[in-house]
């Protein structure tokens, strides 16, 4: 049974990086494109949303400011954030919606899984016949 006192992005309960990640995905945003905008590289990103490192106040505050936070909120988890988890209404179109859509994704990638195979014995194929 869940605590109802949980503060789903305080400092108990997430690190910044937790916090960070959970924002950038709320923005719709996935890291390459954050990186970008904040001018840094993914990779430094990553470290920042893996509790590896953290940024300066420059990086800090155009980052709340991309992802409609507080910059307390990415500190502390206390502030202007995000709501919790429990907060976020889901209608059930949206539940139709998003199977359609994994349904959709699915057969791509078994499409793409095909022409991959497909390829691969093809590259097989045109190696053996140059070592001839």
């Amino acid at each position: 049974m869940a605590d109802e006192t949980t503060d789903w992005f305080g400092p108990e309960a997430a690190t910044f990086g937790d916090r960070v990640a959970a924002a950038r995905e709320a923005a719709g945003m996935n890291q390459s494109q954050l990186a970008r905008r904040l001018g840094v590289k993914k990779s430094t990103l990553m470290g920042w949303e893996q509790d590896l490192s953290e940024p300066r106040a420059n990086k800090l505050s155009m980052m709340a400011g991309l992802l409609n936070v507080s910059m307390s909120w990415l500190l502390t988890g206390e502030g202007d954030g995000m709501p919790e988890p429990g907060d976020l209404e889901l209608e059930t179109g949206d539940f139709s919606s998003v199977l359609s859509e994994l349904r959709d994704l699915r057969a791509d990638l078994r499409a793409s899984s095909e022409r991959a195979a497909r390829l691969e014995k093809k590259l097989r194929t045109l190696l053996q016949n140059a070592a001839q």
